[in-house]
């Protein structure tokens, strides 16, 4: 089996509400997808999960992908920042599921981008949505990795939880799970057992340091 496979098998189990979870689990069979901020090997992670889909990927550029997007993104739009809520828009009412992991904290206007996404999903649509944590403010900076918001120079806006989830149930959505400091039990141990190391090298541990500190806001939703 391919080890990336293994892996984010293994994410799904250890991080259950996480974006590797969800897509095992909320998106429907040969369902349409829009993935928006899609960097960081999110075609080729999300069709190795489920290669039945209908995969949309959407950004602003061709941000660390290792094997040719094409290859899994059945559509793959690249747009300047300032239109990228109305790529959106196109698929109105249109999509099954909508990823959006550690973006909106870096779109021009995060309001409008969330407000296209929420209408372009169908009746029973699922909607993923991680960001910082408005309290990564006060977090520790790392030279390696990014812990405190402003560690990422890209970071434009500081997402308020409340504010997106009374937007999201004002359009018309169930909220199935939401969490300001995502938090799961497992590697939360593991984030304390490895702190120490962490600070003295200075760095972010894949996974387990945002888990430790509660770096995520998890939100995901369904279209009533």
């Amino acid at each position: 089996m391919n080890k990336l496979l293994i892996k984010l098998q293994l994410l799904s189990i250890l991080v259950p509400n996480g974006k590797s979870a969800f897509i095992k689990k909320y998106i429907p069979e040969n369902g349409k997808v829009m993935d928006v901020g899609c960097g960081n090997n999110s075609p080729y992670r999300t069709k190795i999960l489920r290669s039945d889909i209908y995969y949309i990927g959407l950004d602003i550029g061709i941000y660390n992908q290792s094997s040719d997007v094409n290859e899994y993104a059945d559509e793959f739009i690249i747009v300047k920042p300032e239109k990228f809520h109305q790529a959106i828009e196109q698929y109105s009412n249109e999509l099954d599921t909508v990823i959006s992991a550690h973006n909106l904290e870096h779109c021009n206007d995060y309001s409008q981008v969330i407000g296209t996404m929420l209408n372009s999903l169908n009746r029973g649509g699922y909607l993923y949505l991680s960001f910082p944590c408005e309290d990564s403010v006060h977090f520790p900076s790392r030279k390696k990795g990014t812990l405190n918001f402003y560690d990422d120079s890209t970071h434009k806006h500081i997402i308020s939880f409340e504010s997106i989830i009374q937007t999201i149930e004002l359009s018309g959505f169930s909220v199935i799970f939401a969490r300001k400091k995502y938090r799961p039990f497992f590697l939360f141990f593991l984030g304390l057992l490895c702190e120490p190391f962490a600070r003295i090298t200075n760095r972010v541990l894949p996974y387990i340091t945002w888990a430790l500190y509660g770096f995520e806001t998890v939100i995901i939703a369904k279209k009533m």
